[in-house]
């Protein structure tokens, strides 16, 4: 039987994760607070991050921004689209 967990970002109760989806404290948090569903949803709004502000994730700044969305988009209000976004 998956692991459920009352998902932050969705508000309800969804499949979460068996080990954590990403190292460190976050990762703890996103594996204990966060469903495969939310989780979806980041990987796609991280995609358009690095695409759109063209990021180098070979570099701390670079990681510390996508760590610092991700807090925000998973658990806080929200991570805002980059500015040149077209949706299609």
């Amino acid at each position: 039987m998956p692991k459920m967990v009352h998902c932050a970002k969705l508000g309800r109760e969804l499949e979460g994760f068996e080990k954590a989806p990403w190292p460190g404290p976050i990762g703890v948090r996103v594996q204990e607070q966060i469903s495969r569903e939310a989780w979806s949803e980041w990987l796609e709004h991280a995609k358009r991050l690095i695409n759109e502000y063209r990021l180098n994730l070979g570099t701390a700044e670079a990681q510390a921004f996508i760590v610092e969305q991700m807090e925000a988009f998973l658990f806080g209000g929200g991570s805002a689209e980059p500015p040149e976004f077209k949706p299609q």
